[in-house]
């Protein structure tokens, strides 16, 4: 056989891909082709779901997959009475996902204090002008130095570059100030720094007078004094010093500088190299934890449906971060399954969303800033002029949907009324505020209706009205069923929905409740008939697992090979929910190799499969018996017997090599895709991710057999 023939001793990584291709990811068609046939005789005539169906349909559906005993848990209690429970989130003890956040505590600060303890490349900037001086605080100094010491090594560096090109004045003496950077540039320049997370032992800013000067220091003696005294010593160190120490140090030096750190002090290790990266980090990583383990399902998937519903893009400028910790815990999360419009007026008022889609520099034409600008031409600040972007994805994505029924110029008149809604102080991160000078002043016509002067209120008046259109019901209806229920649901069900929302005057969980109980829901045809996304695969593939998520920034970038990171969708209609968006040979291969690494310790989280299959070694069941015990357990049992066949001949294959490793993977290096591998940038492992690596799982062959059930094309279904 074929199969037989590519697995030899020595070319195990090398053709492990290419077997799997083959054998087990020819079936993009196939996922694609599973689109329900509401109106088909046959889909009339199909069983229903049985008892032990019905309970993984809920689990596949209403989370982000099962955990080991979820199964069992949700027949105890009864599949409508679970429904039931995940539908009112607050009756739920989610404790144990509320200790594990205590590991963040800058994620339970203020924005204004997120702000200033970790400050943006704003702060940094106005710092390093002389417009604000440094804060009193030792610590918070020394984060602040350190980060205007890269600033302003990097804006001597691109002044340098600059007189190089032809026809650039020539830079003066060494005393001479480097000329500013240009606001907008900076921005970028920042946000790009941060987020593409540069490898910090590989810093080009690292002279060779400074490498062996940091050569010098007694990095052993650091490491071995007590957590204070290690806190204490960085703290300590002249700006600039601690990237060129962080170079200095092995892996194992690295894991075991922050090794018996409270949660505060090892925040202050990595704000001293970089606070933009801090806060991104903990902001994904918090979210990527209550996804997986939190108790109240329903809840964070319906917040992650709103996120994207409410696109906001996590590298929009250098405040986008900070912004985005308030958004996700405060706008978002708590209105998540309560009254769309209560949502829609938080969104609006969202520094994320202002700032995101630009409605916190939008100034009306006739607006008293405006008319004094126009007074001023030769003034500093020019007038940016009406900004139509809020407004325009206002009734496209967030309400009435593409086909509305709006205009052009009723874009126009909905971005006049929102004028004067922007953000106090964004550089001290405090929130909304309703500036009357940048409103446009008059009465304004939005789809036929007229909209009389009243400062605030215009605004809160459109969203009203926006909320409560039929048009908008459907909208919403439609999106929350192809979440849910299927790419093509039924248009009765929607219909069923929309009326249940204009009834309940938009309250989400009335629209949701009509759905779950409906028998569309629960039909044949609605069963498996999802293909997960790229974030949907990596959480249930972590949650079926039952793993203990070690090293959080490793899965975080499993999401972002598959393309669909946390707040990674530039544009403002978010990902996709459709099968077509998402399945390709090359994605799914992709998978496979997330899956391996997950099997084999390498993503960051530890599985003990040995205690899922009730087997005590490896050596205790044969790899027949393995396969049905963990094709039980990840997919209730259904497995396409060629995908069956597939994995235990790769299981023998693997036996027969004797003491042969699993194919290699080190995903805290980057490096070319390959199976099993997953490359990671080196500093967000480096500086966000200072674990101690996990020991490789001891059933070499019950990892291989997990890594290939996982990356099946059956696991792709919900």
């Amino acid at each position: 056989m074929f199969l037989s023939s590519c697995i030899t001793a020595g070319r195990w990584t090398r053709v492990l891909a290419g077997c799997l291709i083959l054998s087990m990811v020819q079936q993009p068609a196939l996922l694609l082709a599973a689109a329900p046939g509401w109106h088909s005789k046959r889909a009339s005539a199909s069983p229903p779901l049985t008892e032990e169906e019905r309970a993984t349909h809920a689990l596949n559906r209403l989370t982000f997959g099962p955990r080991p005993g979820d199964l069992e848990r949700i027949q105890a209690i009864g599949v409508k009475k679970w429904v039931e429970m995940q539908l009112n989130p607050e009756q739920i003890d989610d404790s144990l996902l509320q200790a594990r956040l205590q590991s963040f505590p800058a994620m339970h600060l203020s924005q204004q204090d997120l702000l200033q303890t970790f400050p943006s490349g704003a702060l940094i900037r106005a710092v390093a002008d002389g417009k604000i001086g440094l804060p009193t605080d030792r610590v918070e100094r020394a984060i602040y130095q350190n980060q205007v010491f890269a600033y302003e090594e990097k804006r001597q560096k691109q002044a340098q570059e600059a007189a190089k090109q032809p026809g650039s004045e020539p830079i003066g003496d060494a005393g001479t100030a480097a000329p500013p950077m240009d606001v907008a540039k900076a921005n970028e320049s920042v946000m790009a720094d941060a987020m593409a997370l540069e490898d910090v032992a590989s810093s080009p800013s690292i002279t060779v007078h400074e490498q062996k000067l940091y050569a010098d220091l007694a990095s052993t003696q650091i490491v071995n004094l007590s957590p204070d005294q290690r806190l204490e010593r960085l703290v300590n160190m002249k700006p600039g010093q601690l990237r060129g120490f962080m170079k200095g140090l092995t892996p194992e030096e690295r894991a075991q500088l922050t090794a018996g750190m409270t949660p505060q002090q090892k925040e202050t290790v990595v704000a001293l190299l970089n606070p933009t990266l801090l806060v991104a980090g903990e902001l994904l990583q918090t979210r990527l934890l209550t996804d997986i383990y939190s108790q109240r399902q329903l809840q964070a998937v319906m917040t992650d449906f709103w996120l994207n519903h409410f696109n906001v893009y996590l590298k929009k400028g250098q405040f986008a971060p900070w912004y985005l910790v308030d958004y996700q815990q405060n706008v978002i999360a708590p209105h998540a399954m309560g009254k769309f419009e209560d949502l829609l007026v938080a969104t609006a008022k969202s520094p994320a969303m202002l700032f995101y889609l630009d409605n916190h520099s939008s100034i009306g034409p006739h607006s008293p800033a405006a008319v004094r600008a126009q007074a001023n031409p030769a003034a500093k600040n020019k007038d940016p002029g009406l900004n139509e972007n809020y407004a325009r994805e206002l009734m496209e994505l967030h309400t009435l949907g593409v086909e509305g029924g709006y205009t052009q110029k009723d874009v126009t008149e909905v971005a006049k009324v929102f004028t004067g809604w922007t953000i106090e102080e964004p550089r001290q991160g405090a929130g909304f505020t309703f500036n009357e000078r940048r409103h446009e002043p008059g009465p304004k016509y939005v789809m036929g209706q007229s909209i009389q002067e009243n400062a605030e209120q215009e605004g809160l008046e459109v969203l009203h009205k926006l909320a409560a259109s039929p048009v908008t019901a459907h909208h919403l209806s439609q999106q929350l069923a192809e979440r849910f229920l299927s790419d093509t649901p039924p248009p009765a069900l929607v219909d069923r929905m929309a009326k249940t929302y204009l009834h309940s005057d938009g309250d989400i969980r009335q629209v949701l409740r009509t759905l779950f109980t409906s028998p569309e829901f629960w039909s044949r045809e609605a069963y498996r008939a999802k293909v997960k996304t790229p974030e949907e695969f990596v959480l249930s593939a972590v949650r079926a697992t039952g793993g203990e998520v070690q090293r959080p920034a490793i899965v975080l970038n499993a999401m972002s090979q598959l393309g669909m990171p946390f707040y990674g969708c530039q544009t403002p209609n978010g990902y996709s929910w459709m099968a077509g968006a998402w399945v390709n040979s090359g994605d799914l291969l992709t998978r496979i190799n997330i899956a391996l690494a997950l099997a084999s310790h390498k993503l960051g989280t530890a599985t003990d499969l040995d205690a899922l299959m009730k087997i005590r070694g490896p050596d205790a069941a044969s790899a027949a018996q393995k396969e049905t015990k963990l094709e039980a357990l990840f997919l209730a049992g259904v497995l396409n017997p060629q995908e069956r066949q597939t994995v235990l001949q790769q299981a023998d294959d693997l036996a027969a090599q004797g003491p042969a490793a699993l194919p290699a993977v080190d995903p805290s290096k980057p490096g070319a895709k390959q199976p099993g591998t997953l490359p990671v940038r080196a500093a967000f492992v480096q500086v966000m991710d200072l674990a101690t690596p996990i020991p490789a799982p001891a059933d070499k062959q019950a990892a291989l057999v997990a890594g290939l059930l996982l990356g099946s094309p059956d696991f792709q279904k919900r």
